[in-house]
């Protein structure tokens, strides 16, 4: 038995982890947009502390009240 490769699966499958990889994304996401608009890359960080203040909040609201809805059976997909 490979213990650490299940470590790594149980690991990957975890809901903290799959929260992590949605908001890594959603960051990446207002990075482009942000650089899109400034001209030029804004950076990692800048894009990061700008999404954790400004956006957040309202996504992990939105997200979760989906994640919510579908736990409850709708078909409603995450955005």
């Amino acid at each position: 038995m490979d213990t650490s490769h299940d470590n790594e699966k149980l690991f990957r499958n975890s809901a903290l982890y799959q929260e992590f990889l949605a908001e890594r994304e959603e960051i990446l996401k207002h990075k482009w947009l942000e650089s899109e608009k400034a001209g030029q890359d804004v950076g990692f960080e800048k894009a990061l502390l700008d999404w954790i203040v400004n956006h957040r909040a309202t996504w992990r609201e939105h997200r979760h009240g989906v994640l919510q809805r579908r736990s409850d059976g709708s078909r409603i997909g995450v955005s």
